[in-house]
């Protein structure tokens, strides 16, 4: 039994297969593909949603949107319910920043220092299920989402796909996928790469932005190699390299001098970011009936490294700084699943990860000290440099026990512990208990509701490790020289929910939360390199309502979420320094206020139609009531909208044909403003993106 599953743009039609066989040797194409839907479905059943919402999309849904497959993952993302839009590729689900798992075939990747939305491609995905509430015992750490993926298989994605997008921001995307099987041996490829002179939301809101080119290549690959009718060898391997041009805002004022140097003007500053990834997994999976599971020991590299503009930033910040910081991690994760009898499947596994992080900070500042009204003065123009490195390890560890009950036909009970340990910065531990049950009222309702502790370490690849004593003395120098170590989210998180199949066409679904957190942990991108800093509120909130409908025909879908949100937090207990007005801080320590990511109502729908049997147009859009901004978020951004239609036609000029797909990004022109960059963690405007129209090709190979 599982709660609330909305489809996108169709259900997910497989075949349900109960059994195989094969000769020893290499297996044909039919053991090949009916063994590896079994084995997938043993693998999906280590992993149980019961009493959490589930919102799926799958393959052909994501082909569905305006842009098909060439959509960048959070562009997938903002169309499941709740998820909110912010500047620097950041997703917000249910009020909370980032607090995102991403699981690839039931492995957990580990996290990098640029973030997951950019790595993943969203060409690889066959279903992409979006985990929300209160969540069973085998998800820890990251929990306001789990993005649950499942590839692409090349043993039912036989051939491949050639793809080129072009577009008015000076897009070029070129990709290729392959698939297919080859005895015991299955596989699914795909490599793209994309340029564009749009590549972060920029400070200004011109057509065209200053400085703001990207170059991006991805890769992946899913190696599967059956051993025998039970057991299966599976590996997947990723790798991203991103170069982004830190985008200007123009008309700034330097406050610093340097000696013998012109000023350089704020529209020709040359900030720039390296970004890679790079991970991979070997597991090995079995299913013998009553028992199965999946051990899967993994590696991740990342880097992020911010490259200044040697003079101006000396000239408007009165520091220049090379960072550089890599993270890599090494893990094991184990899962198994034990069915007792037809009442109770019993599962429980662990995971241990080891993190070494390294920096690398070159600092340029000049001498300098804060007069009285906390201004900064500069008292030499000559620069001189400041090493801060640091090599970092940290550890995290998790174990988990849960019994699914299936008490009566109609009644499924799922509880569990997990107990968590980190080692890092600060060293911690919990034991969660989880709770979810599900009822199905009747053939067409169905009920779920849950209670699940949750213990949620700090990113330990974005805690700063600077010594602020270093740059005490220098224009680089902190006003506020506290520094509470960050701790540990801890929270009681409660959700409840129904769906209501209406008819053959309709589903309704309306789900509710709330979450109460000590030491509720936020991020800032407080410097001008693309790096957040973790921090924590003493105590926070975050409650909210869910709406979710979807509407299937012959020849149209329709979908539309409704979500309204309330994310507060008062008195913030760690990372002090990293906030300049002291004023605001006492404020923060004795008032609730909003978070900066808290959207009090947000909302996506679309719809697709099928004209004739060759032609296909899809409208999509979302509209958000504005971020929070100012002192101590007290404000907010003005309501937005963004609408974006996909046209698709298919040419059967032979065999296989050719599809062509025209597109535009905010079809309407909507002028809107992310944030302004005064609220907390904010430190430059961003704008959403201008009209852009793409043209892409594609042909099966």
């Amino acid at each position: 039994m599982k709660p609330k599953t909305l489809f996108l743009g169709g259900a997910v039609a497989l075949a349900q297969i109960t059994g195989a066989s094969a000769q020893q040797g290499d297996l044909t194409a039919p053991d090949v593909t009916v063994i590896s839907k079994r084995l997938d479905d043993a693998r999906n059943a280590l992993n149980p949603d019961i009493g959490a919402s589930t919102y799926v999309l799958d393959a052909d849904s994501i082909e569905a949107l305006p842009q098909g497959s060439a959509s960048s993952f959070d562009q997938v993302l903002f169309q499941t319910p709740g998820a909110v839009q912010n500047s620097l590729g950041q997703v917000h689900i249910r009020g909370e920043h980032a607090d995102l798992q991403y699981r690839i075939n039931g492995i957990l990747l580990p996290e990098g220092i640029s973030g997951f939305g950019p790595v993943l491609d969203s060409r690889i995905v066959d279903k992409l299920s979006v985990i929300t509430g209160t969540l069973p015992a085998q998800y820890g750490y990251r929990t306001a989402g789990i993005i649950d993926i499942v590839t692409k298989n090349g043993a039912y994605y036989e051939g491949g796909t050639m793809d080129l997008q072009m577009g008015t921001d000076s897009r070029m995307n070129p990709a290729l996928t392959y698939g297919g099987s080859q005895g015991n041996l299955n596989y699914f490829l795909t490599g793209s790469f994309l340029s564009s002179n749009h590549g972060i939301e920029p400070p200004t809101s011109g057509l065209n932005p200053f400085h703001d080119d990207t170059d991006q290549g991805k890769g992946f690959g899913y190696l599967s190699y059956i051993l025998n009718p039970f057991t299966r060898l599976n590996v997947i391997v990723g790798s991203s390299i991103s170069n982004y041009s830190i985008p200007n805002n123009v008309n700034q004022s330097a406050g610093f001098q340097v000696n013998g140097a012109a000023t350089v003007n704020s529209a020709d500053l040359r900030e720039s970011q390296v970004e890679q990834s790079h991970y991979i997994t070997v597991a090995l999976q079995s299913d013998q009936g009553e028992y199965s599971y999946q051990l899967a020991p993994y590696a991740r590299w990342t880097q992020t490294h911010f490259h200044p503009d040697a003079i101006g930033d000396l000239e408007y910040n009165g520091l220049s700084a090379d960072i550089n910081r890599s993270d890599a991690a090494v893990g094991l994760q184990a899962d198994g699943g034990w069915k007792l009898d037809d009442s109770h499947t019993v599962r429980s596994g662990l995971q241990f990860q080891h993190d070494t992080l390294n920096v690398q900070n070159t600092s340029s500042v000049f001498y300098g000290s804060y007069d009285s009204n906390g201004t900064m003065n500069q008292t030499s123009t000559i620069p001189f440099a400041v090493i801060d490195n640091s090599v970092k390890q940290g550890i995290l560890a998790g174990l988990y026990l849960q019994d699914e009950w299936r008490m009566t036909r109609k009644l499924t009970v799922n509880y569990g512990l997990r107990f968590d340990q980190v080692n890092a910065f600060v060293s911690e531990n919990q034991v969660s208990p989880r709770f979810g049950v599900v009822y199905k009222a009747t053939a067409d309702t169905t009920i779920h509701a849950g209670y699940a502790r949750t213990f949620t370490p700090p990113p330990f690849e974005l805690v700063s490790p600077n010594t602020l004593a270093k740059f005490t003395g220098t224009t680089g120098a902190a006003l506020n020289t506290q520094d509470g170590p960050v701790h540990s989210e801890r929270a009681h998180s409660f959700d409840a929910g129904i769906i209501e199949r209406v008819d053959d066409h309709l589903q309704l679904g309306l789900d509710s939360y709330l979450k109460l957190s000590k030491n509720l942990l936020d991020e800032g991108q407080f410097g001008s390199a693309l790096l957040f800093t973790p921090f924590n509120y003493r105590i926070g909130r975050v409650m909210g309502l869910e709406g979710t409908a979807s509407y299937t025909a012959a020849k149209t879908t329709i979908y539309g979420n409704l979500a309204l949100s309330r994310a507060m937090g008062k008195d913030i207990v760690s990372s002090q320094f990293t906030f300049s007005d002291p004023t605001e801080l006492d404020y923060i320590s004795g008032h609730w206020i909003h978070l900066d990511h808290d959207q009090l109502l947000t909302m996506s729908s679309g719809i697709v139609q099928t004209l004739d049997e060759l032609t296909k147009i899809s409208l999509d859009g979302i509209l958000g009531s504005g971020l929070h901004v100012g002192f101590a978020n007290g404000g907010h951004m003005p309501m937005y909208t963004q609408l974006n239609l996909g046209i698709v036609r298919h040419f059967p000029i032979d065999a296989d044909g050719i599809d062509v797909r025209l597109a535009a990004e905010n079809l309407l022109d909507s002028l809107y403003e992310i944030n302004d960059g005064s609220g907390i963690g904010i430190t430059a405007p961003h704008w959403g993106p201008r009209r852009t129209f793409y043209l892409a090709i594609s042909r099966k190979i």
